[in-house]
């Protein structure tokens, strides 16, 4: 979804499939909100843009969570289109003077977008953590949290003062396919806790999945999930529908639909 200055923008078709988009400027300073649903949007993005600088906005503030096409922030052989380059080629030319974002997947990312401000997602995962321990009649100590590899644990173990454990994926490297997860303990044990998940984007939920398998295996008592950025998609894994885990938290940056399990944060 688009928004200029807080107000839904239109994206009506003529027939032939082309954009019909009515916006009228006003002032000089503007602010587009671009939450990603389809890559559709940012055709839409470019030709508003332009628009509202030929109308005499000056300066343009774009404020865009989710980063699409984060995933691709590398690639292995001649036929991988680098995408995350080429998005952030083109968000460049549209010399916004700014580019906030959310929680970004890389920092391939942060370096490929210019004039980018960084939000920090600590509000949001302390925020969940004083609900899970609310939810679950505990103290502080009783809550662990859980990143599910060594880069989570390094981006995310600081925004927080609790105890924490993280976890070693295993995978089958002809199918990029998660296998299972080794949990490394450090100090803390598993054993009797209740466990926060926290990671920053998911799709199906196989890391989370597996997670969870594991920590209950370890004998943790209820598990919990925090993602800054949801895909639809995530009805489609087992994150949801397996029962190894309580309550998934997300913020609206992504995802579009609802399910009883997930409770969506407003940024």
């Amino acid at each position: 979804m688009l928004k200029v200055n807080c107000k839904p923008v239109e994206l009506n078709k003529f027939p032939d499939g082309t954009f019909l988009i009515k916006e009228k400027p006003s002032g000089d300073r503007a602010l587009i909100s671009w939450k990603f649903e389809n890559n559709e949007e940012l055709v839409a993005l470019i030709y508003i843009t332009h628009h509202l600088r030929a109308h005499g906005v000056k300066t343009i503030h774009l404020f865009m969570p989710y980063i699409p096409n984060a995933r691709q922030d590398r690639v292995k052989t001649d036929e991988d289109v680098f995408t995350l380059k080429y998005f952030a080629w083109v968000v460049n030319s549209l010399k916004f003077d700014k580019v906030s974002v959310l929680d970004p997947h890389s920092s391939v990312s942060e370096a490929l977008i210019e004039r980018i401000e960084i939000m920090s997602p600590a509000y949001f995962i302390n925020a969940v953590y004083n609900r899970v321990c609310k939810e679950c009649s505990c103290g502080e100590n009783d809550v662990l949290m859980f990143y599910p590899d060594e880069g989570a644990m390094k981006r995310y173990s600081g925004m927080i003062s609790a105890p924490y454990a993280f976890g070693i994926k295993e995978r089958d490297w002809a199918t990029g396919k998660i296998k299972g997860l080794s949990v490394f303990e450090g100090e803390n044990s598993v054993k009797g806790k209740n466990i926060l998940i926290v990671d920053d984007i998911s799709s199906r939920g196989g890391t989370f999945y597996h997670s969870a398998k594991k920590l209950k295996e370890l004998g943790a008592e209820k598990v919990f999930l925090y993602v800054t950025h949801c895909e639809n998609t995530i009805l489609e894994g087992e994150v949801l529908s397996s029962g190894l885990i309580e309550k998934v938290y997300t913020t609206d940056s992504l995802l579009t639909t609802t399910h009883e399990k997930i409770e969506v944060m407003e940024l």
